[in-house]
């Protein structure tokens, strides 16, 4: 999927799948699934790294996730966060970021807010980097808005929110990230724009979904209430984990006796996984 496929998704028909991934492994299963495009989101801080909020992303942090994710992805569009503060240091501290996850593999970046760094979207939309712009429920805004909570809800709250988007649009940004909005406004968003607009706990009128892999899932405890989980991961892998435990134990695991070709050098066993991580420890 590239850029200028965004803009078919505002026809009637198939909406955008987009799914958020943090490292190698699961890109790859991404990589593999339909899914339309793969976000390297500054949540890594929270689900990879157990911290509370995404404030500790920083844009080495999100380089490095990135680069891991680009080597699974090749056939899909990949955004990466710009993380907190990337966009509020000014011109040439935004630009910097945006180097670094250009080059770690990132086809465009996503950027939260636009009232304060207009300026600076549309420097970087010009220098042929694309934006996909958020707003709604924006996470780098945590200790502002006093927690996660949905945004949008009154009618001055609600029409700021159709400003900025209708600001992102004219800034030149691809597509827009629109979260935790009630689903009319999201609506109302999505028939203004020409943009194709992706929700997030925004309802089903939008142009598109995207969920965190790891929350649909099911593998991390804290998902956020609108999210469905389509697996019970976290159930499946420790079932897995209780299986392997027990069968060492009782000395299940590894069978006994031995192999035919247990000392030979051509042993397939020793070959390479097909993702070329050889034996892994």
């Amino acid at each position: 999927m590239r850029i200028t496929d965004f803009y078919s998704y505002k026809k009637p028909g198939p909406r955008i799948s987009m799914v958020t991934a943090y490292d190698y492994t699961m890109a790859s299963i991404a990589a593999e699934s339909p899914a339309d495009c793969v976000l390297v989101g500054d949540s890594l801080a929270m689900v990879m790294h157990g911290h509370p909020t995404t404030l500790a992303a920083t844009p080495e942090l999100m380089a490095l996730h990135t680069s891991a994710v680009a080597r699974a992805v090749k056939d899909k569009l990949l955004v990466a966060d710009m993380p907190f503060l990337a966009v509020r240091k000014g011109l040439r501290h935004a630009m910097d970021a945006v180097e670094l996850l250009s080059r770690a593999g990132a086809q465009a970046v996503k950027i939260e807010g636009v009232d304060g760094h207009a300026e600076i979207i549309s420097h970087i939309v010009g220098s042929d980097v694309p934006v996909m712009g958020h707003i709604g429920l924006t996470p780098q805004s945590v200790n502002r808005l006093g927690g996660y909570a949905p945004q949008g809800r009154d009618e001055a709250s609600a029409e700021k929110l159709v400003r900025q988007a209708a600001e992102l649009e004219r800034l030149g940004c691809f597509a827009l990230v629109l979260e935790c909005v009630p689903a009319p406004l999201a609506g109302r968003i999505t028939s203004l724009l020409k943009i194709p607009v992706i929700g997030i706990g925004a309802g089903p009128h939008t142009d598109g979904q995207v969920l965190v892999l790891q929350d649909l899932l099911g593998m991390y405890p804290q998902a956020p209430s609108f999210v469905k989980k389509y697996l019970d991961g976290r159930a499946l892998i420790g079932k897995a984990l209780r299986d392997f435990d027990r069968e060492v134990k009782e000395q299940v695991f590894p069978p006994a006796g031995k192999r035919k070709n247990e000392d030979n050098k051509d042993d397939k066993r020793l070959a390479p996984a097909p993702y070329g991580a050889g034996i892994r420890r």
